[in-house]
């Protein structure tokens, strides 16, 4: 097993909110990360990848940001309390009710319309197993915690894209909708086309370097022959 410790990057993972409680008053219990389950991404998150981050916000009396689908310009509330246990990662909060965003959450939170949490943070030390492909995380920097829409089952709710719907598609934008009809958020629907996209350039530049790499050869084949 390798351990490794990198230059850090921005990652986000999103579960189904393990909701205890939500207060009249817009305070809400739950936990926003799980040990030991392994995500879409096929990475684990280990006990005590959190306690430097948790130790550095309460040394600088910071919380991570409270936000809405991960738009830094829409919180919607305050994490008041965070610390690990047995479980996961308990996160105790309070929505603003005085904004939009707040009263908005505070009322999907209550029919249960709104279940998902998904952390914004900076990856820096993980142990990868090449053997079984999976990445397990030991230290993270969590920058904020956001309430998203996150569908209970995602496969079931991808299946529901019809084959008429694939067919008449003609841009990156119409597939974006697609995924939006199908249930991705927003946000998960334009994640999917940018990675599609980088897939996209990444083989055209493979195809066009074997291409010249086949040009040149055939140069060198046709010199060599004449000679």
């Amino acid at each position: 097993m390798q351990i490794r410790e990198v230059q850090a990057q921005r990652e986000m993972r999103s579960v189904v909110f393990d909701l205890r409680s939500v207060g009249d008053d817009g305070s809400i219990e739950g936990y926003g990360s799980m040990f030991g389950v392994k995500d879409s991404y096929d990475d684990v998150i280990a006990p005590g990848s959190f306690v430097k981050s948790l130790k550095d916000h309460k040394a600088a009396k910071t919380m991570p940001a409270m936000l809405w689908q991960h738009s830094g310009d829409e919180p919607c509330g305050v994490w008041t309390e965070m610390s690990e246990d047995d479980k996961g990662l308990k996160v105790k909060g309070q929505l603003v009710l005085d904004t939009t965003r707040g009263r908005e959450a505070h009322a999907l939170l209550k029919a249960r319309a709104l279940n998902g949490l998904s952390i914004g943070f900076m990856s820096k030390q993980w142990e990868y197993d090449a053997e079984k492909g999976i990445r397990t995380l030991t230290e993270v920097d969590l920058w904020e915690v956001s309430l998203v829409t996150f569908p209970a089952n995602p496969k079931a709710r991808i299946t529901s894209v019809k084959a008429g719907d694939v067919a008449g598609i003609s841009s990156f934008s119409q597939a974006e909708k697609v995924l939006r009809d199908a249930g991705f958020s927003n946000d998960a629907a334009k994640a999917f086309i940018a990675e599609v996209k980088r897939l996209t350039s990444d083989e055209r530049d493979a195809r066009e370097s074997l291409g010249r790499i086949n040009e040149r050869a055939k140069s060198l084949l046709s010199t060599l022959n004449k000679n």
